[in-house]
């Protein structure tokens, strides 16, 4: 269909089926003895950057969810899981000195959305450890695992990395598995975002995007921040994407979604628009007008995904909104409440929802 060549259906998720990375050459860890109430003897530094990269878990699966902004696990330790402001993994420095297995590569640069040796560019960087920081502020060591060229991109290089966990004692992928994703790999972005869902551009500094999160679904559901379209840059796209696939309606950083929630995604660049045809993953007849989107946050919305009362939305970011005024926006899309200090025309992007309080409810066809 023509129209779904150029739509796009998200339930914040996204369809991989490129095949796995080649593992290391060491595959399988070998996992040290540990008795029951012992502690782990310290091992030198030669011992402990041995083990990068020596694990791989063959089974990647499919539509990994995205309410996540960076994609990775919140903190190392499983009883601080659950704070999405939070990130193991945050950014890292490419200033900073490397470790590498080829002495030859002096630094790495980032191009679109790969990773390059210098002054070798075909140098591989599998077993290249990086320096990266912590949601935190804490410092993180970062290991290039493998590889991976997109198969529809060649501006764009999906790495399996690993991390050293100070807790464990071990290396490990920072990257938050899901039900479907059990490996997920990660997107080098130019850039930084801080817990309030921010992007900053920083000299040197980039994201190690996980697949899981929301920073590198936008730029496979085509808003790639170095890419332009009509002469226009599509970084702002990318970002005002990044708010609308987590709902961070205020920006602030908040997410107001549910896993599996289902999405149609549009613009008036024409990087996606609007479905009209049915399709096993969407009803059109089902689905209304949910917001409008600038790179911080809603400009105006109708109601919310995740069934919240818009009342009880806007006690979270007092002020922001306007109630005194409806908004159209064409095409049948209408706001509720409004930016108080913005107008809607510099929404970028708007996004319907099927209504949570509807969809609740059975439809005629349903057994």
């Amino acid at each position: 269909m023509k129209t779904w060549n150029k739509s796009l259906i998200a339930s914040v998720c996204l369809l991989f089926t490129a095949p796995a990375f080649s593992a290391s050459p060491n595959a399988s860890r070998t996992q040290r003895p540990v008795r029951p109430g012992s502690v782990t003897a310290p091992e030198s530094e030669a011992e402990r950057y041995a083990r990068r990269c020596q694990s791989h878990a063959p089974d990647r699966g499919e539509k990994p969810q995205g309410t996540l902004l960076w994609g990775t696990r919140q903190a190392w330790r499983a009883k601080h899981q659950g704070d999405e402001r939070r990130s193991v993994l945050v950014s890292v420095d490419l200033n900073a000195p490397l470790r590498t297995h080829d002495a030859q590569v002096r630094s790495l640069r980032l191009e679109k959305g790969r990773l390059v040796a210098f002054p070798q560019a075909a140098t591989s960087l599998v077993g290249t450890v990086l320096q990266g920081t912590s949601s935190q502020g804490k410092s993180v060591e970062v290991a290039l695992c493998g590889a991976e060229p997109s198969p529809t991109d060649p501006d764009m290089v999906w790495y399996r990395i690993e991390a050293w966990n100070p807790v464990a004692q071990e290396w490990e992928n920072p990257c938050a598995a899901s039900a479907t994703v059990s490996d997920p790999r990660a997107l080098p972005v130019s850039g930084v975002w801080d817990a309030s869902g921010a992007h900053h551009d920083v000299p040197g500094k980039l994201t190690l995007a996980c697949e899981t999160g929301v920073i590198s679904k936008c730029i496979s559901w085509g808003y790639k921040p170095w890419a332009r379209r009509n002469g226009l840059s599509l970084a702002e796209l990318h970002q005002a994407c990044t708010r609308m696939a987590r709902a961070d309606y205020c920006g602030n950083g908040k997410s107001h979604t549910r896993e599996g929630t289902v999405i149609d995604i549009y613009d008036e660049l024409g990087v996606l628009s609007r479905t009209t045809e049915a399709s096993p993953g969407w009803e059109p007849a089902r689905a209304s007008f949910e917001a409008a989107w600038a790179p911080d946050g809603a400009t105006c919305l109708s109601r919310t995904r995740n069934g919240q009362a818009l009342e009880k939305l806007l006690e979270e970011c007092p002020g922001r909104f306007r109630v005194d005024a409806s908004v159209e926006l064409g095409q049948g899309d209408r706001c509720t409440v409004q930016r108080a200090d913005m107008s809607e025309g510099k929404a970028l992007l708007r996004n319907q929802s099927y209504d949570h309080q509807k969809s609740a409810a059975p439809r005629a066809e349903d057994p």
